[in-house]
């Protein structure tokens, strides 16, 4: 068996300029993570910050940052600044939380479409596994939602979607990876031209401790439920 080139590994503070580097190429009109923040992520929460490694080219290709929270005490239009604690983390509950926030996941732009980003969606799995928590959770930005905004909702554009009439690059990703739709919400990422603000709340469920009460909570919760 050839092995593979990549290694998804624990970020650790020789990773962080590099970090910074390949957020600027990715998000090129936005900041990137400063240093305190990366700092901050590894000492509060080290094994949610995960990077890919070319160990070829010797270089970072992907990164996803991560946190636990206790859903209980957000609501549904809660903005990606505070449950990221305005970047900082420091909202981290791992006493209380059974949700892994997926606060990032981003890909070099060289390498995407060669399954970096699905290395870091399995990793995160198994970390929620080995946690033992309930679920990941996450506001997935609807990047291609700002073309198609003078003709329909983003409930629309959601639902097309899911029905692959449409396809976004962030949100059709995700739901290939077993993700589902809770809710559509405004004021996710205030700034960004590509969505207009707008997410879409998607849930993964760790079927390993899921209950069927967990299971009722989750169907009732789900997009189609409280949208159709």
């Amino acid at each position: 068996m050839t092995k593979s080139k990549y290694l998804v590994r624990i970020a650790e503070p020789r990773d962080i300029q590099p970090i910074i580097e390949m957020c600027r190429s990715v998000y090129s009109d936005s900041p990137p993570w400063t240093e305190e923040q990366l700092k901050g992520h590894q000492q509060i929460f080290p094994e949610g910050q995960l990077i890919v490694e070319d160990l070829v080219a010797k270089s970072i290709v992907g990164y996803a940052a991560s946190l636990i929270v206790n859903w209980d005490d957000y609501d549904w239009t809660t903005s990606w600044r505070d449950f990221t604690a305005g970047g900082t983390f420091t909202n981290h509950d791992p006493l209380n939380g059974r949700t892994l926030y997926g606060a990032e996941i981003m890909v070099h732009p060289k390498y995407q479409g060669s399954g970096i980003g699905s290395r870091l969606y399995v990793a995160r799995e198994n970390l929620v596994r080995s946690k033992k928590l309930l679920r990941i959770r996450a506001g997935a930005r609807l990047r291609g939602y700002g073309l198609h905004a003078p003709k329909m909702s983003a409930e629309e554009y959601v639902t097309a979607v899911i029905k692959k009439k449409m396809r976004d690059p962030t949100l059709s990703f995700q739901l290939k990876r077993g993700f589902k739709v809770l809710r559509v919400i405004p004021g996710y990422l205030r700034f960004d031209s590509e969505s207009l603000g707008y997410a879409a709340v998607i849930e993964w469920m760790n079927m390993d401790i899921a209950t069927e009460k967990d299971l009722r909570h989750f169907r009732a919760s789900s997009f189609h439920q409280t949208d159709s």
